[in-house]
């Protein structure tokens, strides 16, 4: 059966890399100088994204949307890799330069980030991965990574996507970043109990399992090779032959050896 004339189109919007910052108790910052840290950020993010020779959000349609404590920047899905590495390392070296010429009276500035790729609609921002971008810049991982990054003298502390991992650092396209720099953890939101996504977590300067104790949602970490169990042969196989012979020059106290002194028959023999 053909679709009525006046269905709308199903088709999938095209696909965009999606940065989101957020600023760290922009809300505690007087009125009279939010405007000016704000602007702080924006030349922050500027001169950045310049570095790393990428497009500003600002000169894309659609590519900037403004979140008041923070923004969100929308960039062609070619240059993703760039937004992992060099841009995360970037950032943080720019925060690290500002707070060496902060004046005391001016804010401290620390951000929580994120990175995720997909379709998303211009210019109405309609779709999945805004909203899985902001719910990934606000979960309970990225804001207690925020404190691993503050003892490590740190200013950032980023939630990457796992599809943004894979196509990234998994894919060999960070070439001053690797599996080692992220952590694998689950993002959750407090006030959005159906939201539950994995992601990696990364902060300057640390690596994943440096983080790892900041972290509630951490995920478990892999089994090492070291503790693999043995095969069942070697299992088996008595650790010393029963045809061992031993000499002890003065009393065993200890238990360990001593329970398995228990088990043996000892020949005192002089052969």
């Amino acid at each position: 059966m053909d679709a009525p004339l006046n269905a709308e189109p199903l088709d999938v919007p095209a696909e965009l890399a999606l940065v989101a910052i957020d600023m760290e108790k922009y809300s505690q910052i007087p009125e009279a100088k939010m405007a000016a840290v704000r602007c702080d950020v924006d030349d922050i993010m500027a001169t950045v994204l310049a570095e790393c020779e990428l497009p500003h959000p600002k000169e894309l349609p659609g590519g900037y949307k403004d979140s008041g404590d923070g923004a969100i920047l929308l960039f062609p899905p070619s240059v993703l890799a760039r937004l992992v590495d060099p841009l995360l390392c970037r950032l943080n070296a720019a925060l690290v330069r500002y707070e060496r010429q902060r004046l005391a009276s001016s804010p401290l500035l620390r951000l929580r980030a994120s990175v995720h790729v997909g379709p998303l609609s211009l210019p109405d921002h309609r779709g999945k991965a805004i909203n899985e971008t902001v719910r990934l810049l606000d979960s309970q991982a990225t804001r207690q990574a925020l404190s691993a990054a503050k003892d490590c003298g740190a200013f950032i502390a980023a939630a990457v996507s796992d599809i943004v991992y894979q196509r990234t650092v998994q894919a060999g396209r960070t070439p001053d970043l690797g599996p080692h720099h992220f952590l694998d953890a689950v993002a959750r939101v407090s006030d959005k109990p159906g939201f539950e996504q994995s992601c990696r977590i990364h902060v300057p300067g640390l690596t994943g399992p440096a983080v790892r104790p900041y972290l509630t949602d951490a995920a478990p970490p892999a089994p090492s090779h070291l503790s693999a169990p043995r095969p069942r042969d070697a299992q088996a196989t008595p650790a010393v032959s029963s045809g061992g012979t031993f000499q002890f020059h003065q009393q065993v106290n200890d238990a360990t050896i001593a329970n398995h002194i228990g088990t043996m028959r000892i020949d005192r023999r002089q052969r």
